[in-house]
C-alpha cells in the first residue's frame, strides 16, 4: 500500500474497532443492552408487525444463527423478544418484539444518539457527511457480495 491507501485504511480499522467499543459502553451504562441487541431490537421495530424469521433477523444485523440464537435466549430471559414457531413454515422460528422489549427499545434511542451525534454525525461538515454516505454505501456493496 501507499502511503494513501494506508493512511485511508487504518483510519477505517481505528474507527471500526473503536466506535463499537464506545456505542456497546454507552448502551449498556444507560440501557443496560448491548449494541448488538440494540440493533436486533432495531431491525424488529421496523419489521411489519415487528415479526422476522431468525434467518431474515440474522441477515439484518450480520450475525451468524449461533450467535443470534444465544443473544435472543438472553433478550427472551428480559422478556424484550418472544421466539414463536412460524405459521407458514413449521422448520422456521420467528422473533417478535415484545411490549417491554418496544419500550425499552425506545427508551434508548435519545442518548444512543446524543453520543452518535457527539461522535461521528457533529464532527463532520456536510459534505463530509454526504461522502461518508457515499463510502460506506460503496463498501456495503462490497461487502455483501462477499458475504453470500
Amino acid at each position: 500500500m501507499d502511503a494513501r491507501e494506508s493512511r485511508a485504511w487504518l483510519g477505517l480499522i481505528g474507527v471500526a474497532q473503536l466506535l463499537p467499543h464506545l456505542l456497546d459502553a454507552q448502551l449498556e451504562r444507560d440501557s443496560r443492552m448491548t449494541h448488538f441487541e440494540f440493533t436486533v431490537l432495531s431491525a424488529l421495530y421496523i419489521a411489519p408487525d415487528s415479526v422476522l424469521r431468525m434467518s431474515e433477523l440474522a441477515e439484518a444485523t450480520a450475525a451468524t444463527l449461533p450467535r443470534l440464537s444465544h443473544v435472543a435466549t438472553r433478550m427472551e430471559k428480559r422478556e424484550l423478544i418472544e421466539r414463536v414457531p412460524s405459521e407458514t413454515d413449521r422448520r422456521a422460528t420467528n422473533v417478535c418484539l415484545t411490549t417491554v422489549g418496544r419500550r425499552e427499545f425506545i427508551r434508548a434511542i435519545p442518548a444512543h444518539i446524543d453520543l452518535v451525534r457527539s461522535l461521528v454525525i457533529d464532527a463532520l461538515t456536510p459534505e463530509q457527511l454526504d461522502s461518508l454516505g457515499e463510502i460506506t454505501e460503496a463498501i456495503g456493496e462490497r461487502l455483501a457480495k462477499h458475504r453470500g
